[in-house]
């Protein structure tokens, strides 16, 4: 995970983010191709890290991971259904929904399982196999056997929000009133240093509509 990391960030950035979509919104018999379409305006995944959301889906770069979807034949109705496979189809989304980003992106055929002792929290919605049924079954629904996933990791500007929050936390800090902090070797001066690195850090993240936020929130408190 730190290797995938250090892979996603350059210009200084060190933290991703986490994101996931579990499971992965796709109906029943449905292609990868016809899903993604669905998802056009708004990517079908959420936030994991404690991030605010914006309102501007972007980031520098990406790792994405789609797992127990088949790709599906049909003539093609789109970019996506022109792609040979399912790595050029998720890639070629990423490139529609993140334009100018660095994205990676890896298809596999194989689902989560969610056999005991995984918990059965899922919706009656929900096939056997994780996927979406049109409508409510009318019988006691089995028990979900597997599900698809999506997850990703991302070094994008959500973050600077994240990374100012805890500046501003650390700075109200009085650290001299902490005894215990200092007597395990760390020096005030390095402390005071640490915040800095932090201050910079969440700078690395930020981006023209993000900056005007930040003030707005600076204001507020």
């Amino acid at each position: 995970m730190m290797h995938l990391a250090e892979t996603l960030n350059f210009s200084g950035r060190k933290v991703v983010a986490a994101w996931a979509s579990v499971p992965f919104p796709a109906l029943r018999g449905c292609s990868l191709p016809d899903t993604l379409c669905a998802y056009q305006r708004d990517v079908p995944w959420k936030l994991l890290s404690s991030c605010r959301e914006q309102k501007v889906s972007c980031c520098f770069a990406q790792s994405v991971v789609l797992r127990g979807i088949c790709k599906g034949r049909k003539p093609p109705a789109s970019p996506l259904h022109a792609c040979e496979s399912s790595e050029q189809m998720l890639q070629c989304y990423l490139h529609t929904a993140f334009p100018g980003a660095l994205s990676t992106s890896h298809v596999l055929e194989q689902p989560c399982d969610t056999l005991p002792p995984y918990p059965q929290f899922f919706s009656p919605l929900l096939t056997r196999q994780g996927f979406l049924r049109d409508k409510p079954p009318s019988y006691s629904s089995a028990a979900v056997e597997s599900i698809p996933v999506l997850a990703a990791l991302q070094s994008s500007p959500v973050l600077h929000t994240l990374l100012c929050s805890l500046h501003r936390d650390l700075q109200k800090l009085n650290a001299r009133r902490w005894a215990s902090f200092f007597s395990a070797g760390v020096e005030e001066g390095d402390f005071q240093e640490a915040l800095e690195e932090l201050r910079t850090l969440s700078q690395c993240y930020e981006m023209g509509f993000e900056a005007d936020g930040s003030e707005d929130e600076a204001d507020s408190d």
